[in-house]
């Protein structure tokens, strides 16, 4: 059993290691992550949000204009709620850790 402290590290970590975010989470996404814990957001599905929206992010076609860093932890909020509604498939977030390890080397 995670505690939410633990979660919340755990969410903010994620979120920290990611391209193009914030090195350091801001309060507000001390505050989300909190939220996800409280509104019982298993944390695979969160790890699975982070890292599809980032490759979604990173898979854009060549020349196109770069996008602005990402600012919040917020800007993933979408692709947790995708996720709820429609479950990713048992071993897909193996496949997106892969995936992003390549497309960041």
């Amino acid at each position: 059993m995670t505690t939410d402290a633990e979660y919340i590290a755990a969410v903010l970590t994620l979120y920290a290691d990611l391209p193009d975010t914030p090195l350091r989470p801001s309060s507000a996404d001390q505050s989300l992550a909190r939220k996800l814990f409280t509104d019982a957001v298993p944390l695979p599905l969160i790890e699975s949000a982070l890292l599809l929206g980032a490759l979604r992010r990173l898979s854009r076609p060549a020349g196109l204009p770069p996008l602005p860093k990402i600012r919040s932890l917020a800007y993933f909020l979408p692709v947790v709620e995708e996720l709820l509604l429609q479950p990713l498939p048992d071993g897909y977030l193996d496949y997106l850790k892969l995936k992003l390890r390549r497309l960041s080397a």
